[in-house]
């Protein structure tokens, strides 16, 4: 797996995790097919917007260039949430309440992509 191959994995288990973990989001749905929709939603707005804008490393970096990136990526992945937020209810039956689930959403999703990103072993032949 490459290094934009972990982000993207990150992407989707950072969603799943949020979506999972914080009773502030909910799927008002009754059916098995809302709850995947919902996720869906949130998964693909995350992933085009983070491929559109990308904020990250593209392989191992120094802790203090890890941190840089993970602040930026965090409002950047706040500031998705937020959009998220707004748009869930009109699409699908996502809702999420309030901002503090937003900041949790986002913190949780750009730790995880960034753990994948460092995690990842053509991230280690980057730094080389």
């Amino acid at each position: 797996m490459n290094a934009e191959g972990g982000r993207r994995l990150g992407i989707l288990i950072g969603v799943g995790l949020a979506c999972a973990l914080l009773p502030g989001i909910a799927v008002r749905g009754e059916e098995t097919v809302d709850t995947a929709l919902s996720f869906l939603t949130a998964a693909v707005v995350m992933a085009v917007l983070t491929q559109v804008v990308f904020v990250g490393p593209s392989g191992r970096v120094p802790p203090p260039a890890l941190l840089l990136f993970g602040l930026v990526g965090f409002v950047q992945h706040a500031l998705i949430w937020w959009l998220i937020s707004w748009l869930g209810p009109k699409v699908s039956d996502l809702h999420v309440d309030g901002l503090p689930t937003i900041l949790l959403a986002a913190l949780i999703t750009r730790a995880t992509t960034l753990l994948l990103s460092q995690l990842s072993p053509a991230a280690e032949t980057a730094g080389d």
